[in-house]
């Protein structure tokens, strides 16, 4: 059976023209690309010169329009922003429309509310490329990893940010001058601080946390922390001791005995952090991404590729185009997969105290160069519980030193408690740098 599938696109910028591409040059892909009619399309200005080419009469400048077009079966979000991609988001599923979406910020913050609507509804909303670009790995937490207890998931899901960590490391150049490169190669926006202030990746790693511990998170009390204050000092220091810096996004269980009863303490956060050159994150350079996840029994399994640009997001905009196009052509109807999450929310969780959070910790003090002074921030460490792996004296001048200390896991407010006590010294000028450390 050859049922024609309606199209409304809301949106055609960077993702939208992508998607566009690929329903135009159908040869050679699913046979079901080609049953896709691509009917109507919302934009911001119908003038505009575009590198795609579509006819005049399927554009509007009114996206209620296209979810209002009866030819319509599945809506694709993909204008971005909070308001009003949800409310499109929510009039399409009142509408009996499925939807796929690749907005991580409507996700992260509304996608128990979008999840109740579609199952009411009956119809579907896939969010494939929300996370991680080209990469599945929405699916797979659903479906394929269903059967494990994840017990962490964790991953470099910002392009942006990879691509300026990397070239720091590997040239050396300073993170303005690559930030305006990346701005001038489109990999950075006119804006970045959604980027680099760890704003997209907090996004992803909410939804992330939710297909695979089974329940929603407060997505603004994720502790984020980007790279807009990372020296290029600590960059090089950590590749004289054996690590490389990205920023992770962490989402794992810290009460593992927690009852199904009671609500998952979850630690989750954003922030740069130290990685060992041999460990599978490291190898991760450029726009590329990797989310790795670790549970029983699998063990752990990695996800790899490009997490941003036009081809890779609008590749998985279309398989879940495909996704939900298969479902209405076997003619099974709902069941076939869950709305949005697998998991449905079948259990509470919560953001845990971050205090609480362990982990190991990359710390940079400024000290004077005298006798003692090492000796002295081990007493505060150690007053803590806090045990130090390797503490290391770099650049000794002007009776000035810095002074490096990697610590073994520890919760943050023990370390919290002895950053202050060896602020307080008086040979210690400061603390200058504070990261985690795998």
């Amino acid at each position: 059976m050859n049922k024609r599938i309606g199209i409304g696109l809301l949106g055609l910028g960077t993702v939208g023209s992508g998607v566009v591409n690929i329903l135009k040059s159908a040869e050679g892909r699913n046979p079901l690309v080609k049953q896709l009619d691509l009917v109507r399309v919302a934009v911001r200005d119908i003038e505009r010169s575009r590198q795609v080419h579509i006819p005049s009469s399927l554009l509007t400048t009114n996206p209620q329009e296209v979810v209002d077009d009866p030819r319509v079966q599945i809506v694709v979000e993909v204008m971005g922003g909070i308001e009003p991609a949800r409310k499109l988001i929510l009039s399409s599923i009142a509408s009996g429309k499925s939807v796929v979406t690749a907005n991580k910020s409507v996700i992260a913050r509304y996608g128990e509310e979008i999840a109740s609507a579609a199952s009411k509804a009956g119809v579907y909303v896939l969010i494939e490329a929300a996370v991680g670009g080209g990469i599945p790995i929405i699916e797979p937490l659903k479906q394929s990893l269903g059967a494990n207890r994840i017990e962490r998931v964790s991953g470099i899901i910002n392009g942006t940010t990879n691509y300026i960590l990397s070239r720091m490391a590997k040239e050396g150049v300073p993170f303005l001058k690559v930030l305006k490169e990346a701005q001038q190669l489109g990999f950075a926006e006119a804006d970045p601080a959604s980027d680099i202030e760890g704003i997209d990746a907090a996004d992803k790693i909410a939804i992330l946390s939710g297909l695979a511990f089974g329940g929603s998170v407060d997505r603004e009390a994720i502790p984020t922390r980007g790279i807009s204050d990372l020296n290029a000092l600590d960059i090089d220091y950590a590749k004289q001791l054996g690590f490389c810096v990205k920023l992770l996004a962490v989402c794992e269980c810290i009460d593992p005995g927690t009852t199904e009863e009671e609500s998952l303490p979850l630690g989750i956060r954003v922030q740069p952090t130290l990685i060992p050159f041999d460990h599978p994150l490291a190898g991760v350079n450029g726009v590329n991404n990797a989310i790795l996840v670790e549970g029983e029994p699998v063990g752990k399994v990695m996800f790899y590729g490009p997490g941003a640009g036009s081809g890779p997001t609008a590749s998985a905009v279309v398989a879940d185009i495909l996704n939900i196009a298969g479902i209405n052509q076997i003619g099974e109807g709902k069941g076939f997969t869950d709305p949005l999450l697998s998991a449905s929310s079948w259990r509470l969780c919560h953001i845990a105290d971050p205090k609480k959070v362990v982990q190991r910790n990359y710390v940079r003090l400024s000290a004077d160069d005298t006798p003692g002074v090492i000796g002295s921030i081990g007493t505060c460490f150690g007053n803590q519980g806090v045990s130090i792996q390797s503490i290391v004296q770099f650049d000794a001048c002007s009776e000035k030193a810095e002074i490096v200390v990697i610590t073994h896991e520890v919760s943050y407010g023990q370390m919290h408690k002895a950053l202050i006590a060896i602020d307080s010294l008086s040979e210690v000028k400061g603390v200058s740098a504070h990261f985690a450390c795998l």
